[in-house]
């Protein structure tokens, strides 16, 4: 059995055409708080009153909180306060940090009212990022950002290139306009319209991101201009592509190369650029 109580006092105004209303047993509170680490189970008391002289059937849920109630369903008779026990329990798998939701109750005229709940999830905080897929392209150079840790994260990028003869790009750590939350997964592009004609070069990406989180990928590309070369030019583009890999020491395609059997001219890029990347 739920527990009701009879309202004493006459109802208030806004009241008196037989509205109920949805609020944290005890009163006082304008919301629920809640703090705990990832598997606590949270109890608390929601009030549904009804001030009306006819009875209110309402059914309560949660909304972005995993809220178990006594009873979903309730009918509350005229003039009586119902108080419902609720559950919150914070997911296993929750990362630190603060969650908001709410608890509603609808009654059978769709009328709703909310409650907003108010979750802290403690624990440890992390700042982990990793760099993934990074990759040349004709004129640009792809990659993803993942969050690995516990905390949000606004990264900062900072990509150099260096070819057989000395440094070909160098940009200074930039503030990516993203806040990338935990687990978190986004793919990203830096347009390089000035890359070289023809060069082997290393290419290295660095982020960052406060709380200490630090990573960097490198990747190889050798650029050949197959669409300017025909005949005995092709072979000698191809040479010298064959010997700029070898000063660098790596084996890497060549980017724009014709793909198996095709000519020189009038090749396409190799590759595909990824949808979804972001400039």
């Amino acid at each position: 059995m739920l527990p009701l109580a009879l309202l004493g006092a006459a109802p208030p105004a806004a009241a008196r055409t037989g509205g109920w209303s949805l609020a944290p047993a005890g009163g006082g509170r304008p919301a629920f708080y809640a703090e705990g680490v990832p598997g606590t189970v949270l109890r608390d008391t929601v009030s549904v009153t009804n001030p009306g002289r006819t009875p209110v059937t309402v059914r309560l849920r949660g909304s972005g909180v995993p809220a178990v109630f006594a009873r979903a369903g309730l009918r509350i008779p005229p003039r009586t306060r119902a108080e419902v026990p609720f559950t919150l329990t914070v997911p296993g798998d929750a990362v630190p940090g603060d969650r908001t939701g709410a608890l509603v109750a609808r009654d059978a005229h769709g009328r709703t009212a909310a409650v907003p709940v108010r979750l802290r999830v403690g624990g440890p905080s992390l700042a982990a990022l990793t760099v993934e897929h990074l990759a040349v392209h004709a004129d640009r150079i792809t990659y993803e950002l993942v969050n690995r840790g516990t905390t949000v994260l606004v990264p900062r990028v900072a990509v150099h290139a260096d070819g057989v003869v000395g440094r070909v790009l160098d940009r200074a750590p930039r503030t990516l306009p993203v806040r990338l939350p935990p687990g978190a997964r986004r793919t990203f592009g830096e347009p390089w319209p000035d890359r070289p004609v023809l060069d082997a070069v290393r290419v290295r990406l660095t982020v960052t991101a406060t709380g200490g989180a630090r990573d960097t990928a490198d990747t190889m590309a050798t650029f050949v201009p197959w669409d300017a070369v025909t005949g005995g030019s092709a072979a000698a583009a191809a040479a010298a592509a064959v010997l700029l890999r070898r000063r660098r020491g790596h084996r890497a395609r060549p980017v724009g190369a014709p793909p198996a059997g095709a000519g020189p001219v009038g090749a396409s890029p190799a590759g595909a650029e990824p949808t979804g990347a972001a400039s």
